[in-house]
């Protein structure tokens, strides 16, 4: 286990890592983050067709190392699964330097051949991660993908949501704030309608059987 040691915490604006599972265009929303703030970083994993996991998690424990300062970390698709090693294989306990972490548009662990990817990583851990953490699906999803989705989020104790992550998905940036403390739960909220927030919400609930 890996101790983290980085002085007066609280004096230091966290690090923003963005962190993909595939190249990203420039109009990726990841891309227009880290062109809103000097503190949101992408951590490129490389690897993209074959992916090594070991390889992908220490690439992200050294950045979160040499962060010295708190992280919030911002998966999206298969990186959620160097996220979810890096908490396995580092032991990680509630006393550690991740603030957060938002985890979007995971691969459907419930259907693993689908994605020759996941054959890299093995099982996928299901532990809860010991930080607070969004798992935002898109709204488009099947069925399938919207099931995988709530079940991984109720595995890794993470609040579910699902949204329309386009363009610049401001949404996403109000739960990043959230994450922060720079704004109040309440005014955090996906970019759908009531009527689409309550039949989402039922449907989920539903299908993972909560």
């Amino acid at each position: 286990m890996t101790h983290y040691r980085y002085p007066r915490a609280q004096d230091h604006v966290p690090l923003i890592l963005l962190v993909p599972g595939a190249p990203l265009s420039d109009g990726h929303w990841m891309n227009r983050w880290a062109g809103w703030s000097e503190h949101c970083r992408v951590l490129e994993l490389g690897l993209w067709d074959e992916p090594h996991r070991n390889t992908w998690v220490n690439k992200l424990n050294l950045a979160i190392r040499r962060a010295d300062r708190p992280v919030v970390i911002v998966t999206d698709d298969i990186a959620a699964l160097a996220l979810a090693w890096w908490v396995e294989f580092e032991a990680v306990a509630q006393e550690n330097p991740v603030l957060g972490a938002i985890v979007v548009n995971p691969p459907n662990m419930d259907l693993p051949g689908a994605d020759r990817r996941l054959a890299r990583f093995g099982a996928c851990p299901r532990q809860t991660l010991p930080f607070t953490a969004f798992m935002v699906g898109d709204l488009d999803a099947s069925a399938a993908q919207q099931r995988s989705t709530i079940r991984l989020a109720k595995d890794w104790g993470a609040s579910p949501v699902c949204d329309h992550v386009r363009g610049d998905w401001s949404a996403g940036w109000m739960m990043l704030q959230d994450l922060l403390g720079e704004v109040p739960t309440a005014s955090v909220a996906p970019d759908w309608t009531y009527d689409e927030n309550l039949a989402v919400r039922q449907a989920l609930r539903q299908w993972a059987g909560i």
